[in-house]
């Protein structure tokens, strides 16, 4: 392992630090990439991020390469082969959270020309730098993602919840939680100067 200072989180699991030196809270303004970001932290639920992390690649072959279009398509034969990979979490109700969340992202983009630009709006298209020095500091969930998750829910998306949108956001960036000594929060806000 290098000796850079980052957030305790990942510790000296390769994937994971990959993982937050290279992506997380970093902006994201790609459709497909945020739309995989979405269905992967509902795959989340109840379990582990590393868990998802690992199986991340099987689930891009499994549900072709997050593209939208092909996911809303898949019919209860493609979700009963997806309950048979053993490369993904075989929850049925996640599986099909993601088709329907599929509809509605595409609903999203239709309705506003951008799921990007929908979800970028709620921040004014700016990350909210979190300025924690401990870990114990960064929240759970906040006002704003308790308003998102009632949006998405509203717009019939699944697997939403605000501790799973606060987590997205800071998946993408939305939110930067990176701790004050990290080298990531560093670099960020060298690039917001």
């Amino acid at each position: 392992m290098d000796e850079k200072t980052r957030c305790p989180w990942p510790g000296d699991i390769p994937v994971y630090v990959e993982y937050h030196d290279h992506e997380w809270g970093r902006p994201v303004h790609d459709d497909r990439k945020l739309f995989e970001m979405l269905i992967l932290e509902g795959m989340q639920a109840g379990l582990s991020w590393i868990t998802v992390l690992k199986k991340r690649e099987a689930y891009r072959r499994a549900f072709d390469g997050f593209d939208p279009e092909k996911i809303a398509r898949y019919d209860e034969a493609k979700i009963q082969e997806l309950m048979t990979d053993p490369g993904i979490i075989r929850n049925r109700l996640k599986i099909r959270a993601a088709v329907t969340n599929a509809k509605a992202f595409l609903e999203a983009v239709r309705k506003h020309g951008s799921f990007d630009r929908m979800i970028w709006a709620y921040v004014d298209n700016t990350p909210i730098v979190g300025h924690w020095n401990r870990l114990e500091e960064v929240p759970a969930t906040t006002p704003l993602s308790d308003r998102i998750s009632c949006d998405l829910k509203k717009m019939g998306f699944k697997f939403v919840g605000s501790t799973i949108v606060y987590s997205f956001m800071q998946a993408v960036g939305m939110v930067n939680d990176h701790l004050a000594g990290c080298f990531v929060c560093r670099e960020t806000a060298a690039k917001e100067k």
